[in-house]
């Protein structure tokens, strides 16, 4: 037997898991705030009483015959989300489920399960949820097929606020409708979400794109609707999400990356040779291509998530790659080998790259 809370058997051939039908007990506030009973007594419709939606709470024997007492396949059949009883309420984590099974499935959310879920979230439940849970959901939920759903499920029943409310913050926050059909600086980050799920992008892209426009709530009231300083703004919200729900190293700082330097990528045309090499140098990109590239996708995730812009060319990322390469092609090793001050070596790369940036800008131009 495995398992810390109820036992699970391995079959010591197949490796396949079999677990005792079981009950829990509510204890206290939270995920971990259970205690569990398996015993011969516990019937599978106790078992499966006990389970969050209708659609998980269906069972079948070795003969193949299905148990379905709460209506799972009736409701699977529908495209419905439905809790199975009152004890949905005693586990916040439940609420981030449906909300990822919402963002797989495209399922809709029984009108009853709604009512519990924003009670769940007014009683506080949610607020004892473990920052570790938080982030092994959302990061499910990014990953799924529209990942927008997974955070308007959240914001429906209030959760969002209380979960990830830098990001809630977002919506009602105007922005230039010349740029900006949406307008709404919430239903833009759902819009660059959906474009990287499209796009197939990694999980640390998909953070950055939930991440990239964060500054935004925090504009004055009197520069709206522009948000001249956003990318500044942002920094602070951004790390302190990821430190709440320590965020993995490698979301971290791809989102930090894409809040700090998008406006730069999608300027990237107009900015001097200079500036284009700092750009690298701060994004490290040199040593770090493949991040970079990260960066590049999600800045033209950020450009097509706007209304009739879905299909605009982006040729911000061809410029950068070029930029990247002339400054690639200065060989390091010569300049240092061909330096006796070996103090200005530095220097004497900064200046060859530069040039190679500048005749690339020629080039192109």
């Amino acid at each position: 037997p495995v398992g810390r809370d109820f036992p699970v058997f391995l079959h010591p051939d197949t490796h396949e898991e079999y677990a005792l039908a079981r009950t829990e007990r509510k204890t206290a506030r939270g995920y971990h705030g259970f205690s569990f009973h398996a015993a011969p007594d516990v019937t599978l419709e106790d078992d499966l009483a006990r389970r969050d939606l209708t659609i998980n709470a269906m069972a079948e024997d070795e003969n193949g015959k299905l148990f379905d007492p709460f209506n799972g396949r009736q409701d699977l059949a529908a495209g419905i989300l439905r809790h199975v009883g009152e004890a949905f309420v005693e586990d916040p984590v439940r609420i981030l489920r449906i909300a990822r099974f919402a963002a797989r499935f495209g399922f809709t959310i029984a009108e009853d399960t709604q009512k519990l879920m924003r009670f769940m979230v007014d009683d506080g439940e949610v607020d004892h949820l473990v920052p570790e849970r938080v982030w092994q959901e959302l990061s499910k939920g990014l990953m799924e097929a529209q990942p927008s759903r997974f955070f308007t499920v959240l914001r429906d029943c209030g959760a969002l606020a209380r979960i990830l409310p830098e990001v809630d913050a977002l919506w009602g926050v105007p922005q230039r409708a010349d740029y900006h059909p949406e307008v709404d600086t919430g239903v833009h980050a759902m819009l660059v979400l959906d474009q990287s799920a499209r796009d197939g992008l990694g999980l640390a892209a998909r953070f950055a794109a939930l991440c990239h426009d964060l500054g935004k709530a925090l504009t004055p009231a009197e520069l709206l609707p522009r948000h001249s300083g956003h990318e500044g703004r942002g920094e602070a919200p951004t790390r302190a999400l990821c430190e709440r729900l320590r965020v993995p190293a490698e979301c971290r700082d791809l989102a930090l990356l894409t809040v700090r330097f998008h406006s730069h990528i999608h300027r990237i045309r107009e900015l001097r040779p200079d500036t284009v090499l700092r750009l690298l140098r701060e994004c490290d990109a040199l040593r770090r291509p493949a991040r970079f590239d990260d960066l590049l996708a999600v800045c033209r995730c950020d450009a097509h998530g706007r209304p009739g812009h879905e299909q605009d060319a982006y040729p911000q990322i061809a410029i950068a790659r070029r930029y990247l390469d002339a400054a690639q092609s200065v060989n390091a090793g010569d300049i240092a080998r061909q330096t006796p001050d070996k103090s200005t070596i530095p220097y004497r790369i900064d200046a060859a790259r530069l040039c190679a940036i500048e005749a690339a800008k020629r080039q192109m131009s």
